[in-house]
């Protein structure tokens, strides 16, 4: 567990970014990045106003592709209470260097924290260096991010079960895995423990099983009996031919009493992109669980702006928490 926080992630150290001389092992790679400050705190700010939320409960989860247009973002999500954002750059050169996560925070008065999933040496894809107008990154950072109308206890993040297959990447090695950022909110029913996550892509459903079951150990053991709520893009499908049913994450959530929310039957929670350019890609990878609360649908808002830009290759999903204590239908 990550449970150190800091105002301001430090910007990486020449040290920090020297990975190409090093063994391509976990062992390796994880004794590297236990001495890298910003891969081991969670940033938080801007704490509102607010105590506690109150039922009906507005929540959305969207992997926001970068967050190339943090303002425009938080726009088409400005009903939420909470928020589960994945892939949020701060400082890199393709978003223009810019703290999404804070900035999306700013924007809607809202508090936030956020951790690294991974340290990028390198500007990003070839389409993706077409948005840069610098020649490096001020940080190099690529996370997920938690946030709410209510201050933000005792922030965590913690790593997913993985095996470090980014940091060998031929050509962007990157420090770090798979993670989740969470915290304790209070509401007018109680404290409710809210979580963004995000599960790898490149692997086998076995492997985001394991990432399941872990994550879901952790909270046990640290949050026992506490309402639940894990949002973000589990990727169900994802180097499965597409077959989200085909995931032993749902069997891991359901037999440790969390229920599955989707968009309805194969709805899909993907589009084309200016990143992802590819129209044929249509999948349905983002969730939410819930574990002691009841929720309402789960509906898809569309990730456009009003001229009918995309803002991420992700749909953003919305649901309602309307009471504490689990409901039957998944």
């Amino acid at each position: 567990m990550i449970r150190d926080t800091t105002p301001d992630l430090p910007v990486p150290r020449p040290q920090d970014l020297a990975l190409h001389d090093l063994p391509r092992t976990v062992a390796a790679h994880d004794a590297h990045m236990a001495t890298v400050p910003g891969m081991n705190a969670t940033e938080t700010g801007d704490t509102p106003a607010a105590t506690q939320l109150s039922l009906p409960i507005t929540v959305g989860a969207w992997n926001l592709e970068r967050c190339l247009f943090p303002e425009a973002s938080a726009r088409n999500v400005d009903d939420c209470d909470i928020l589960l954002l994945s892939e949020m750059d701060h400082g890199m050169a393709r978003t223009g260097q810019r703290n999404t996560p804070r900035d999306m925070a700013g924007y809607l008065g809202m508090g936030y924290a956020y951790a690294v999933e991974f340290l990028e040496l390198g500007l990003g894809s070839p389409i993706e260096r077409e948005f840069c107008t610098d020649d490096q990154n001020a940080r190099g950072y690529h996370g997920n991010a938690l946030l709410a109308n209510t201050p933000l206890h005792a922030p965590f993040a913690f790593r997913l079960h993985g095996h470090r297959q980014w940091f060998s990447d031929p050509e962007q090695p990157r420090l770090g895995e798979r993670i989740a950022v969470g915290a304790t909110l209070q509401t007018e029913s109680g404290p409710l423990l809210a979580i963004a996550t995000h599960l790898e892509s490149a692997c086998s459903p076995e492997h985001r099983e394991a990432q399941v079951a872990g994550l879901l150990d952790v909270l046990d053991a640290e949050f026992p009996g506490l309402p639940c709520l894990i949002g973000g893009d589990l990727n169900t499908g994802n180097h499965n031919e597409g077959d989200w049913r085909a995931e032993g994450l749902f069997r891991v959530a359901r037999d440790r009493g969390f229920t599955p929310h989707g968009t309805p039957d194969d709805q899909p929670t993907t589009r084309p992109s200016l990143i992802t350019r590819w129209p044929e890609r249509a999948m349905k990878l983002d969730w939410f669980l819930s574990r002691g609360l009841t929720l309402g649908p789960t509906v898809v808002r569309p990730a456009l702006d009003p001229d009918d830009r995309p803002l991420s290759d992700h749909d953003a999903i919305v649901t309602r928490i309307t009471a504490f204590g689990e409901r039957t239908a998944g």
